[in-house]
């Protein structure tokens, strides 16, 4: 017998849920804000108006479905079922955070701040929860994610983008190359590389993509095409920068070999969550093959 679908609601902890626990109560949390200029009860609405959506969105569960409900710092515990309908109720970046744990899911994205949020990935409001539950085993889009893969099997995988550097974004030394570019390697010292989806061209990756002067176009959410960017590249007589952006292809890879103590390799703004690149190390970049499911 098969299993029942499971809805997976998504949150995140508000930020005045997040003020009273640091100052331990309502009036203490007011009190701090005030003394920088700002007003509790514009962060006390937002959070009403947060736990309001997803009340509303939990009440939209067939009956007969099953139910569980993630805080986002515990989705890298958390198991994901291939049955599961993924609900995220938040802002777009929450609906990222959530990508990298995924493998085919449907995802559905509901905005609880219209207006506040550019609501590029949650599209819905909570009152359309039910008719997307009830259609979400239908068309969806395939947005392309990013994923980096280093000589030792660690994974990482992003739905906006991945930035590979050193901790604290200081220099970072390394020997940069292209798969099939007749092996044309370079030794860089830079402030790292940014490789990202048409997704990420909403954001990080647009803002350097703009200062670049935005002579490469940029892909679509759901085309199997990369932009990276390396930022800051420093000229010297052991340092090149003639490798500074370019567009990565379904079948290329950027290649990155470590020449420092220690760099790292995180994805969509997360680095709690990084890989750790060590001297002579390799790590290889390039579309994923999987894909988030974006349901409307």
């Amino acid at each position: 017998m098969s299993l029942a679908p499971r809805a997976v609601l998504v949150h995140r902890t508000t930020e005045y849920e997040e003020l009273v626990a640091r100052h331990g109560t309502h009036g203490q949390a007011a009190f701090f804000l005030s003394s920088r200029g700002r007003d509790i009860e514009e962060v006390a609405e937002r959070h009403r108006r947060a736990r309001r959506a997803l009340a509303q969105v939990t009440a939209a569960v067939p009956l007969n479905w099953r139910q569980a409900l993630v805080e986002r710092a515990d989705l890298d515990r958390f198991l994901f079922a291939p049955e599961d309908v993924v609900v995220v109720v938040g802002q777009d970046g929450l609906v990222a955070n959530a990508a990298k744990y995924l493998d085919g899911q449907p995802v559905i994205g509901i905005d609880t701040d219209p207006g506040r949020n550019p609501g590029v990935l949650v599209r819905h409001r909570p009152r359309d929860a039910a008719a997307l539950l009830a259609s979400a085993g239908g068309a969806a889009e395939e947005l392309t994610m990013v994923e980096a893969v280093t000589d030792d099997t660690q994974r990482l995988v992003a739905l906006n983008e991945i930035y590979l550097g050193a901790p604290g974004h200081q220099t970072a030394r390394y020997r940069l190359g292209l798969d099939g570019d007749r092996g044309v390697v370079e030794a860089q010292a830079s402030s790292g590389v940014l490789v990202g989806t048409g997704t990420g061209a909403t954001g990080w990756l647009r803002s350097v993509w703009q200062e670049r002067g935005g002579t490469l176009p940029l892909p679509a959410p759901a085309e199997d095409r990369l932009l990276w960017f390396v930022r800051e590249a420093w000229p010297s007589p052991a340092t090149g920068t003639s490798l500074v952006g370019g567009g990565l292809t379904a079948s290329a890879v950027l290649t990155l070999t470590v020449e420092s103590d220690h760099l790292i390799a995180f994805g969509d703004g997360v680095e709690s969550d990084a890989l750790q690149l060590t001297w002579g190390q390799t790590v290889r970049v390039g579309v994923c093959g999987r894909r988030l499911r974006l349901v409307g």
